[in-house]
């Protein structure tokens, strides 16, 4: 486990990062620009959420495999040991550094090697109502779930992540869960050794 002085370090670090090394862009012009791509994605796939949603994850990865290196970079922080650092990091500072915002982390498995994220607040569902047919299958916020599994990839981490609840949705809270398969070995291609 951490001690209060990492964990304070770590919320530190994320603030900081926030306040003085990244470019705000306007949170409703953010919000905005993310619901009509995903108005769009809805009336390209004829309203099929299940293929919404996998196109919203893939955008998240491939955004995710980016945005990794530029946290690394802002943040020069070393690697996680295990998993409870892991999620630490991912919630008290890459949240706070590119969504200003600071998840808890809870529900840990037994094994701990899965937890989840409680966002009570989500600036991408800001101004958003699903209409009726949408609120069984869309997973508005999906990109995330994609950000998190191709950041961690990168890291040599491979996880599932998904949302188990969604406030969008009539559910009491959001909920994202992140569980760990295994964990990927450094290699280096064929014939460039």
């Amino acid at each position: 486990m951490s001690t209060p002085t990492q964990s304070k370090s770590l919320k530190t670090i994320g603030e900081d990062t926030w306040k003085n090394k990244t470019e705000k862009v306007n949170a409703e012009l953010f919000t905005l620009t993310y619901g009509a791509i995903v108005s769009q994605l809805c009336a390209d796939y004829d309203r099929d959420f299940q293929k919404v949603n996998n196109h919203l994850f893939s955008m998240g990865y491939n955004i995710g495999v980016r945005l990794i290196e530029d946290f690394l970079a802002r943040t020069a922080l070393p690697r996680c040991e295990n998993m409870v650092k892991t999620s630490e990091m991912i919630s008290k500072c890459a949240f706070k550094i590119f969504l200003n915002m600071t998840p808890q982390v809870t529900n840990w498995s037994t094994e701990k090697d899965a937890f989840s994220l409680m966002l009570e607040e989500n600036p991408l569902s800001d101004f958003v109502e699903l209409p009726v047919d949408a609120m069984k299958q869309l997973w508005y916020s999906n990109v995330l779930c994609g950000v998190l599994k191709g950041a961690l990839e990168m890291v040599q981490l491979d996880c599932d992540v998904w949302f188990i609840s969604d406030i969008l949705k009539g559910d009491s809270q959001t909920e994202l869960r992140i569980k760990l398969n295994k964990v990927l070995k450094d290699e280096v291609p064929i014939g460039e050794d």
